[in-house]
């Protein structure tokens, strides 16, 4: 027997789940001799790529893993005590591990479907009750990217809302964080918001121009001011108050709300999510209860299912962007739900008394570094502080000094102003640190310091009385149950089971690309070189992202075929933001200020007029054409009527249909013709990759959901990242950063740090390193074949609405559902009996009402696509019943889908189907049957009746008291 060496560790094969055996079978089914036949019948010969992908060669986990701990270990993890609203902090471990490690919650796509998700869902309402809180006020959203977009949302939430007329002045105090600033200057300028920025102690707000203010609590130096005085003369005038907070600082500090502030924002990083570079981290949105129709990004709250339970869902999702569109009050894609979580968990794991101890070790530990200042004669100028202090120096040459003593110790301070240094304290921060920090200024001055052998005793907090916090806060039980960890680990497992995620079955989402997440590409995420460090930390610390941020611009331009791109938005909604801008900021430079038109196709992402409206353009729609594809003779009249101003179209390609549309770059070249650009919505880009390119098919710019094609976990609704790339020409006007300047970029930023969510990059550095050019090419062709052999065994029970000329279909295909409303099923109904077979619904009524969207990937095996159709066809027949008779058209398995344990586990059952077709349709689902944990939920009564926050603690004390009642017996 001749003996042949070969690898075996081999990622591909784990990532491109169907094997040669099934392909060969798919393929019979489709009708085609070969991958290459599928693909020539589906990718227009004309946009496709000339050459491969010039990649490195994929690696093998164990080698990429050796590698990627090289390239880490450049990083050098110094202690950072830069604040400007990060933190080091800690993440438990019984939650890094049963949470962020675990693919149960990180694989999870966004709450539509609510009935399986009510784990995540109540997670979030932890989340919203902790802002809430803290913060004094009455509705808190879910989650935004970061503090400056919160803080941004908040500016053109309150704009909509101002009475006064032709008001167009936001001031902002100078002592907001500076990267705020900077993301607020982005915002503004397109929708014609002028930004005032300056003392907030000395600002006239009678100026009727202005309808809102913004101030920093504790203020970027440290300093906490009190605002009462402030917010009285903005009331006075009629002028709106947004606060950014520190939700540490709030444990002990007087809540927003109750000083008067209409809206807090801020980033709950410090509640356990690691630094990371930047993020991801969720940013928080809180405000008054009048602004609860308008409330940026996703809501949860608290209605009932069919059976009259509590159960949790997405609140007010009429507002969602896909629906109101150039409309929608935000893009409800902004969110970083595992992160939010995170945030949550940690407040339940720790409760009130924890919470404040660690604020109060901090504060205490700061007055002390003041202490042992003072004895050096170092000047401290922050009358009230929480956890900074600023430092004045005598000479800029002492500032340089001590920064540079500082670093050889390891120790990052903020240095501003020539002369001035901060230093924020942490939850980490120890005795010693402090003496470490002290013995630097001493060495710098010449100096002994005192041997610190124990904290300040403190009485009190060194604050106005004004300001001490009286009111109390994280009052209801799950923050004050869940303290030892086998009960915090059994809460989180709880909860998990209620939720059905990658680890279950398939997600067939149209358009949203659940694919692998692969445990490889995960492990890095949680090192503490990639985790440990600040965003504003010098530079030369971080030399290992900067190969990392250098390797996959390098690799993401070879895919594009771009010259450039920005890592920096940290979510599609955000990248399409920030091309657009880009391409703003193109014309403003030509002095043709005045294209402002984007052409959008109706069939598009509605996130895109969204964006559009935010970049201060006028969309224009262009008509689809009865078979889905973009109507060319209506885009060419359109781009002609309005050539004068046309700034761009935004097209998705392949088309939101699931069609290489073959008029492509004659669409392109149409609007290239009439001087405007041609932006892409990188959204299935998982159809394009090693096969064709934005840029090969003419586009200017496109965003890349790194979420959705490379392989970073949705974790249940975010964190995402949507990086640009732009053609040479649109290089300059790429976003940039005001604390940490990009050379050659003059543009403002759009997301709070440089790098956006660079902790997480790593996943997909990771997936490109394994599979290498070729691997991602048959990925490509492998996501096209699953699709098709969906749609081969799927079209005789479902009409395929559109497919391209030899009828085939890209990645994702739509079935038609409209037609069964003559007997009363709705495509709801269709969604929520899939639970019943253990899968997630496709997308539903998007982008055509009353259809499913399903999109499978390259990552499910034969087999998972099979026990899929074959549920799609077991419904089929069902619907078949109703249809004939044979089943009552309200009482029918599918109305009453999905079905709990408790639904079935009656005593009497009424039903005209039997308990087994409700529960266990087909023979696979009582091997490993998922329980939805509650029954269809009443949408409206949620909207009708909104909570957004954890039950009130007096409904518990009327349970606790009937059930003391129940324990006594009918004789009490």
């Amino acid at each position: 027997m001749s003996l042949k060496f070969s690898p075996v560790d081999v990622f591909e094969a784990r990532h491109n789940a169907p094997g040669a055996d099934a392909q060969a079978a798919m393929l019979r089914t489709i009708g085609v001799e070969s991958i290459e036949q599928l693909i020539n019948e589906t990718v227009p010969p004309a946009i496709r790529l000339k050459k491969p992908l010039d990649l490195p060669a994929a690696l093998s986990e164990r080698a990429f893993l050796a590698k990627f701990k090289q390239i880490a270990s450049q990083n050098q993890v110094f202690k950072s005590y830069i604040g400007l609203g990060y933190h080091d902090t800690t993440l438990p471990p019984v939650i890094q591990r049963n949470i962020l490690e675990n693919p149960g919650w990180y694989t999870a796509y966004t709450p539509y479907q609510a009935e399986i998700a009510q784990g995540r869902l109540e997670a979030l309402i932890n989340y919203q009750t902790v802002v809430i809180d803290l913060t004094g006020l009455e509705i808190a959203n879910a989650s935004l990217l970061d503090e400056g977009t919160a803080a941004a949302e908040a500016m053109h939430m309150l704009h909509s809302q101002t009475k006064k007329k032709g008001a167009n002045q936001y001031f902002v105090s100078e002592q907001v964080l500076p990267q705020t600033i900077d993301l607020l200057r982005t915002r503004a300028t397109p929708v014609g918001i002028e930004l005032v920025v300056g003392d907030h102690r000395q600002i006239d707000l009678s100026n009727e121009g202005f309808f809102g203010a913004m101030v920093q609590y504790p203020a970027a130096d440290g300093e906490v001011f009190d605002y009462t005085d402030f917010i009285a003369a903005a009331k006075k005038n009629n002028v709106f108050v947004v606060m950014a907070a520190d939700l540490l600082a709030l444990t002990l500090l007087t809540s927003p709300g109750e000083l008067g502030a209409d809206v807090c924002v801020g980033n709950s990083q410090r509640f356990g999510v690691p630094m990371g570079y930047g993020g991801p981290h969720a940013g928080f949105f809180t405000c008054k209860e009048q602004f609860k129709r308008v409330i940026p990004g996703r809501l949860i709250g608290q209605s009932v299912d069919a059976a009259g339970n509590k159960a949790y869902r997405m609140a007010l999702q009429t507002r969602e962007q896909h629906i109101r569109r150039e409309k929608a009050t935000s893009n409800i894609c902004t969110a970083q739900v595992l992160l939010s979580v995170l945030a949550g968990m940690y407040a339940v794991y720790h409760g009130p008394q924890r919470l404040k101890q660690f604020a109060t070790n901090t504060h205490i530990l700061a007055q002390t570094l003041e202490a042992g200042l003072k004895k050096l004669g170092v000047s401290q100028v922050n009358e009230h502080y929480f956890d900074t202090l600023n430092v004045r120096l005598e000479s800029a040459e002492l500032q340089q000094a001590l920064k540079q003593e500082a670093e050889a110790m390891q120790l990052n301070f903020r240095y501003f102003e020539e002369v001035h240094v901060g230093i924020s304290l942490n939850q980490n921060t120890e005795l010693h640190d402090v003496a470490d920090i002290l013995d630097v200024f001493a060495k710098v001055l010449g100096k002994e310091s005192d041997q610190l052998a124990e904290a300040l005793e403190a009485e009190e907090l060194r604050l106005p009385a004004s300001l001490v916090r009286s009111s109390e806060y994280l009052t209801h039980p799950v923050f004050n149950t869940h303290h030892a960890e086998h009960e915090m680990l059994r809460y989180m497992k709880q909860l998990e089971n209620k939720d059905l995620s990658l680890a279950h079955s398939m997600i067939p989402l149209g358009s949203c690309t659940m694919k692998l997440n692969a445990t490889a590409e995960m492990i890095p995420v949680t090192w503490p070189e990639i985790g440990g460090l600040h965003p504003f930390a010098p530079i030369e610390q971080a030399k290992g992202y900067e190969q990392i941020f250098s390797d996959l611009q390098a690799w993401l331009c070879e895919v594009t075929g771009f010259a450039a791109v920005s890592l920096q938005p940290n979510s599609g909604a955000q990248g399409e933001y920030a091309g657009l801008l880009a391409i703003k900021g193109y014309h403003d430079a030509r002095g043709d200020h005045h294209r402002n038109v984007a052409l959008i196709p109706a069939s598009a992402h509605g996130t895109n007029p969204a964006s559009a409206v935010m970049a201060g353009m006028q969309v224009v729609v262009v008509k689809s054409t009865e078979d889905g594809n973009i109507d060319v003779a209506d885009l060419k009249a359109k781009a002609e009527q309005h050539a004068a101003n046309l700034s761009c179209l935004m097209v998705t390609y392949p088309s939101t249909h699931g069609v290489y549309e073959e008029t492509i770059i004659d669409i392109c070249e149409t609007i290239h013709q009439h001087g405007g650009r041609v932006y892409m919505d990188g959204a299935n880009m998982n159809a394009q990759v090693g096969l064709t390119s934005p840029a090969n098919i003419g586009a200017d710019v496109c965003h890349l959901n790194l979420h959705k094609t490379f392989c970073i976990p949705h974790g249940g609704g975010g964190p995402g990242i949507g990086p640009i790339g732009v053609v040479e020409d649109l290089v300059p006007y790429l976003p940039g950063h005001a604390v940490v300047p990009v050379e050659g970029r003059t543009s403002g930023s759009v997301s709070a740090a440089p790098w956006g969510s660079a902790s997480i990059l790593p996943i997909s550095y990771a997936y490109i390193s394994m599979m290498g050019g070729d691997g991602l090419k048959r990925a490509t062709e492998t996501a096209i074949l699953n699709a098709n052999y969906i749609k081969a065994r799927l079209e005789a029970h479902y009409p395929v609405l559109y497919s391209g000329s030899h009828g085939r279909c890209a990645h994702e295909m739509i079935l038609e559902c409209r037609h069964f409303k003559k007997a009363g099923i709705e495509v709801e109904d269709i969604a929520k009996r899939l639970m019943d077979y253990g899968f997630h619904a496709p997308t539903v009524s998007f982008p055509v009402a009353g259809t499913l969207m399903i999109e499978p990937t390259e990552s499910e095996s034969k087999a998972e696509l099979d026990r899929f159709c074959d549920a799609m066809i077991s419904i089929r027949k069902e619907i078949a019943d109703v249809e004939s008779g044979k089943a009552d058209a309200k009482d029918n398995v599918l109305k009453h889908a999905p079905h709990t344990a408790a639904s079935v586990l009656v005593h009497e059952w009424t039903r005209p189907y039997t308990r087994e077709q409700a529960v266990y349709p087909m023979e696979y689902v009582r091997a490993a049957k998922f329980w939805p944990s509650v029954a269809r939920i009443d949408s409206a009564y949620g909207d009708r009746n909104l909570i957004c926050s954890c039950t009130p603690i007096e409904e518990f004390a009327d349970q606790e008291e009937h059930l003391v009642q129940a324990d006594k017996g009918p004789s009490y």
